[in-house]
């Protein structure tokens, strides 16, 4: 069985890698739960936007500051969210 939430997070990361920023912030967005939030700072760090993308790094749990670069945690979640589906 497949875990949609994974899926549609998964999905998101593949948008941004697109360089679709604004479908992968309508996926995550309503999300709720500390990877979808992580997920949502991505986004809004790969926009530009680190003030936001702060404070949904905080709300995961983690800091913009700890977060390693974009294109490993993408490779990250990515993995985690293999494990997940």
């Amino acid at each position: 069985m497949t875990n949609p939430r994974a899926s549609q997070l998964a999905e998101a990361i593949e948008r941004l890698l697109a360089n679709d920023w604004h479908t992968a912030h309508v996926l995550v967005q309503d999300l709720d739960d500390p990877i979808a939030w992580r997920v949502h700072g991505l986004v809004h760090r790969v926009e530009g936007d680190l003030a936001n993308a702060r404070y949904w790094y905080d709300k995961a749990g983690l800091t913009i500051e700890d977060a390693c670069s974009v294109e490993d945690e993408i490779n990250e979640l990515r993995e985690y969210l293999a494990h997940d589906r």
